[in-house]
C-alpha cells in the first residue's frame, strides 16, 4: 500500500491548519496514497494556554473534525489525524486526542496520549503537559481494512512497553505523530523509532512537526516511515509537505520469521 505522510508547521490559526490538511488529503489521492497521516496537534498547536482555552472543543461537533470526515470521504482515503486538543466531558481537562477516520468518513478509533511529556531541558526550555492534559489510560489498536494500526502519540515513543502491547495485540503499523524537540530530536529521533520498529518487527510511521510556529517554539521535523527490519524508508528532513512510502504487510512475516521476537518474549518476574 501507499502511504502519505504530512509534515506541517501548524500554527495558532485552525481554520488554516484545516484548509492544509483537507488540501493534502486530496492531493494525496491524487498521488494514489491510500493512508494519509498528519502530525501531533495538527489542527492547533499553541503553547499560550490562556488564548488556547479559547479555541478547544468539545468532539461534539467539531467543525473540524466533521470537514476532516468530508475529506475523507471525498477523496475515500483512510486518515490518521495525528492529534489535537479535545475538551474531556464539557470539564476543565483536555485531552491530547488523535483519530483515525476510514474511506467513507466514519470515525475508526481514538486514542489519549497516555504519556505527558513534562521536562525540564538543559537549553532551558520547559514543558508541563500536565498542567492542560489528563493521561489516557488505554492502547488502542485499529483495524482500517487493509491494516492494523496501533495509535501513539510523541512521547508515548520512549515507553517501549507500549508498543509491546500494540504489537502482542497485531499491530502491523505503529502510528507515532509528533511534536519533537530540537534539543530531543537531535539525540533520540531517530534511535527510538528504528528501536521499537525493530523489536517489534513492525512498521513505524511519524508524521512530525516542524520548523518555527507561531507560538514561537522550535520543532524538529524528520518525519520517518522506518521497516521492521530498521531500516528508514522515508525521512524528510525539514520540508513541509507531504511524502510518501510503499509498505509491503508481507515484511512484517519475513523478518519474523528471520527473527521471532515476539515468539521468543517471556514473562519476567519482578525482582524482590
Amino acid at each position: 500500500m501507499k502511504i502519505a505522510v504530512h509534515q506541517m508547521t501548524s500554527g495558532i490559526d485552525m481554520q488554516v491548519n484545516l484548509d492544509t490538511m483537507v488540501a493534502a488529503i486530496h492531493e494525496a489521492s491524487q498521488n494514489g496514497a491510500q493512508i494519509y497521516f498528519a502530525p501531533e496537534m495538527a489542527l492547533y498547536l499553541d503553547k499560550n494556554r490562556s488564548r488556547a482555552q479559547h479555541n478547544i472543543v468539545s468532539e461534539d461537533n467539531h467543525r473540524a473534525l466533521i470537514q476532516l470526515q468530508n475529506a475523507a470521504k471525498h477523496n475515500a482515503m483512510i486518515v490518521h489525524l495525528g492529534s489535537l486538543p479535545i475538551c474531556v466531558d464539557g470539564s476543565a481537562a483536555y485531552a491530547n486526542r488523535s483519530y483515525i477516520i476510514g474511506a467513507d468518513g466514519v470515525m475508526l478509533a481514538d486514542y489519549d496520549k497516555i504519556h505527558l511529556f513534562d521536562v525540564a531541558l538543559s537549553t532551558g526550555e520547559t514543558w508541563r503537559e500536565s498542567n492542560s492534559y489528563s493521561a489516557g489510560e488505554k492502547a488502542i489498536v485499529a483495524d482500517v481494512g487493509m491494516a492494523k494500526i496501533g495509535m501513539s502519540i510523541c512521547y508515548d515513543i520512549r515507553f517501549a512497553g507500549l508498543y509491546n502491547i500494540l504489537s502482542e495485540a497485531g499491530a502491523q503499523i505503529a502510528a507515532v505523530p509528533a511534536a519533537f524537540t530540537i534539543p530531543t530530536g537531535n539525540a533520540h529521533w531517530h534511535i527510538l523509532l528504528r528501536a521499537r520498529a525493530i523489536e517489534n518487527a513492525m512498521f513505524i510511521v511519524a508524521a512530525a512537526q516542524c520548523g518555527q510556529h507561531a507560538d514561537g517554539r522550535l520543532t524538529y521535523g524528520h518525519s520517518l516511515v522506518v521497516d521492521p527490519w530498521g531500516e528508514v524508508l522515508l525521512d524528510m528532513g525539514q520540508d513541509i509537505g507531504l511524502g510518501y512510502a510503499n509498505i509491503d504487510l508481507n515484511r512484517i512475516t519475513e523478518v519474523r520469521n528471520r527473527l521471532p521476537v515476539l515468539d521468543h518474549r517471556r514473562a519476567i518476574k519482578p525482582i524482590i
